[in-house]
């Protein structure tokens, strides 16, 4: 399976996030491969002309790999643990899903018609956070999704 994020916005070149981002997403490759998944993959998108939520929701859905299981976060999503979102991308895995896709909206949130599509609604809590502190989150979500599958002492609950 692989892991596919998609936002709206960018991250910069030498910011704490993109290198926070960049570090989490590593250690999730690191990690995949311990259980047989493919790597991780993100896509920034911008809307430069000013089109509001259905514009990113169009260059968001253009970046999608075709069939992948969209996950769309938002803060009126399904709270989970982190080792219910394990349990959940193993399921994901073994029922031989080839992609999800992560999407992460911009200022505004994600258009209610690409949200309307999403196959699950996640969010990491009721307050609305920063899209540039939700990627750093996802990521970290991940690899510790990851360590906790492949038996790693980084969760400790």
């Amino acid at each position: 399976m692989r892991v596919h994020v998609r936002a709206v916005g960018r991250l910069q070149g030498r910011s704490e996030e993109r290198a926070l981002t960049d570090d989490y997403m590593a250690r999730f490759n690191a990690g995949a491969r311990t259980l047989g998944w493919g790597g991780i993959s993100e896509t920034e998108v911008e809307d430069r002309k000013g089109g509001g939520m259905a514009a990113e929701a169009e260059l968001l859905r253009k970046s999608l790999p075709r069939g992948a299981l969209l996950v769309c976060l938002d803060e009126r999503g399904r709270l989970m643990s982190s080792p219910d979102f394990a349990e959940t991308l193993r399921g994901w895995a073994d029922q031989g899903r080839p992609d999800v896709a992560f999407v992460i909206g911009g200022a505004d949130g994600i258009d209610p018609a690409l949200r309307d599509e999403a196959d699950m609604l996640l969010s990491f809590g009721k307050m609305v956070w920063p899209h540039k502190l939700v990627r750093v989150m996802l990521a970290e979500q991940l690899y510790r999704a990851v360590s906790i599958l492949s038996g790693s002492p980084y969760h400790r609950a």
